[in-house]
């Protein structure tokens, strides 16, 4: 293995603090997700550090950032000496600067790391190991002297199934702490977090601590749970039913209860922003509030845009990240309601106001979640809305009148789709909320048909002209036969989901179109049989219903 000949002397003192402290200090935190950590480096993935950032972070009400970064594609040498080039270390250690200049507390991992798999029987621990200390050994020397905001991750989500993989991890795991501690300055005094397999919850039985660590220490595990919700699967848009909420509480519950006495960091964690808004807000306000109740420090994962969109140093969401704070604080946030019910066959939203072109114009009645608020007001484009004359409040609903609406929505079938108002509701405590006023119809698909012989190994594209809500809720996946293209077990879930594909492994969309990806339009192929995709955009109103389209792929 590589060693470190002279341990780093660090000037000044070093203000030691327990791990208990420095996660209360950190919560909330932030992940600066797919930059540092891309490959083959900064920028591959459409981000680059921005310094601001931390500005942003610091002014709305963060105290910690994460800070991935993949080594892999930045060794200049193999063994013995794994060599990482001088120019990213200081870039890495520019950003580290920046971070804790602001007074975020920061973790520093690796992240991205190929060479870096327990699970491959090709693999030669040994190696691996050596590798791994080197890495570390560098970064510890690099970072000695950094202040007690600063804390390491020795691995990001590293794969470890059998019982010889975990006791391998558990190995590495001493060797960061040996590194760090033989690398000098005030290493073996800071913050460390360890982990289990996967960064997952299953670390009880797994996680052997190190010996003679001195480090005080965390345990990190990363949550995206529900998986369908989280990353649009197989058409799920709805959370937040009782059922849901409970197998939150019992994850989270059972490993605090397996450490009642260690502070725990919820290392990763989001909600797709496609996930519809409503439901979206829910599961921000209930996760950050049950991770409150277990005294668990969060860093919700930003891939670029997911809450901050660091270019214009905006808040994609600025009702999502007001409760992310709130809630963080133990302040109760009023909610919109949205359908909870997954045996629904339409989804309702009270995140928005839905006008179907070229109908009449009627009062609109929609739920709240209070939490023990009042509404203190509406405000919208022409300033205060008027209690009594533009909306009135009986118990959860407020209903928001049609002399009001018609200000904005039209009975002409030939008005403009699209948002026509943003209203701002703000109550007693805690975050405010938007309803938008969208007028909608049914979209059109640049393309009805396409054939798989013709995509051939190319993804499809089908631009869309959208009529109200630029956004695809579903789609689902049927062959002429009737039959499921995908999972044919969807068949037992609701109507919103039954024979749904998912986001990201068979279509994506963006504010243009619709792709329909090749794993798909292969998969036809291979069935041989005729497949209607049928495109759902929001109201989801059913495969059926006036705010859906189809495209038929044939072999």
């Amino acid at each position: 293995m590589a060693l470190i000949t002279e341990p780093v002397a660090c000037p000044g003192t070093f203000e030691k603090i327990d791990a208990t402290t420095w996660t209360n200090r950190a919560n909330p935190g932030w992940n600066l997700g797919n930059t540092l950590d891309a490959l083959p480096t900064e920028g591959s993935w459409g981000n680059v550090a921005n310094f601001s950032t931390f500005d942003d972070l610091k002014k709305g009400g963060f105290k910690g950032v994460r800070l991935p970064v993949s080594w892999a594609d930045h060794f200049i040498s193999g063994a013995p000496d794994y060599t990482v080039n001088a120019t990213w270390m200081q870039r890495v250690e520019d950003v580290v600067d920046a971070a804790l200049e602001r007074g975020l507390y920061t973790i520093v991992n690796a992240h991205h790391e190929a060479w870096f798999d327990l699970t491959d029987p090709g693999y030669n621990y040994t190696d691996i190991e050596n590798q791994f200390n080197s890495l570390w050994s560098q970064i510890g020397t690099k970072l000695a002297c950094k202040s007690s905001l600063l804390a390491f991750e020795p691995i990001n989500e590293p794969g470890a199934n059998t019982a010889d993989q975990i006791a391998e991890l558990n190995k590495i795991q001493g060797l960061f702490v040996q590194a760090l501690a033989d690398s000098g300055g005030f290493n073996s005094e800071r913050v460390i977090t360890l982990i289990g397999p996967g960064e997952g919850l299953d670390i009880p039985g797994n996680l052997v601590l190190p010996e003679n660590m001195t480090n005080p220490y965390a345990l990190q595990f990363h949550y995206y749970s529900p998986y369908d919700f989280i990353f649009q699967a197989w058409g799920k848009t709805i959370w937040g039913s009782d059922a849901d909420k409970l197998s939150l509480d019992t994850d989270l519950s059972e490993i605090r209860n397996n450490y009642t006495n260690v502070p725990l960091i919820m290392g990763e964690w989001d909600a797709n922003p496609s996930c519809e808004q409503a439901a979206r807000w829910k599961y921000f306000d209930y996760l950050i509030r049950e991770a409150r109740l277990y005294k668990i420090t969060t860093f919700m994962w930003d891939a670029g845009s997911d809450l901050l969109n660091r270019t214009a140093n905006t808040w994609t969401d600025p009702v999502a990240h007001s409760i992310l704070i709130d809630a963080a604080a133990g302040t109760n946030n009023s909610l919109a309601d949205s359908t909870e019910d997954p045996n629904a066959r339409t989804q309702q939203s009270s995140a928005y106001i839905w006008h179907r072109i070229g109908t009449a114009v009627n009062d609109t009645s929609l739920p709240y979640l209070w939490n023990g608020n009042t509404l203190k007001s509406i405000t919208g484009p022409a300033g205060t809305l008027i209690k009594g004359r533009d909306y009135t409040v009986s118990g959860s609903n407020i209903t928001y009148k049609a002399s009001f609406l018609s200000r904005y929505f039209s009975t002409s079938a030939s008005s403009t789709p699209g948002q026509k108002a943003l209203l701002t509701l703000n109550f007693s405590h805690g975050s405010p909320l938007y309803a938008k006023l969208i007028a909608w119809d049914t979209p059109i698909l640049a393309t009805t048909s396409a054939s798989a012989s013709s995509v051939g190994a190319n993804d499809l594209y089908i631009p869309i002209t959208y009529k109200g809500l630029a956004q695809v809720a579903a789609v689902q996946a049927t062959t002429e036969d009737g039959t499921f293209l995908f999972d044919s077990w969807t068949q037992y879930l609701g109507p919103l989901q039954q024979g749904r594909a998912t986001s990201g492994s068979q279509w994506n969309w963006d504010t243009s179109g619709v792709t329909i990806l090749n794993s798909a339009v292969q998969a036809v192929a291979a069935a041989g049989v005729n497949t209607n995709f049928t495109v759902e955009f929001f109201p989801r109103l059913g495969n059926s219903g006036s705010n859906a389209v189809n495209i038929t792929i044939t072999p």
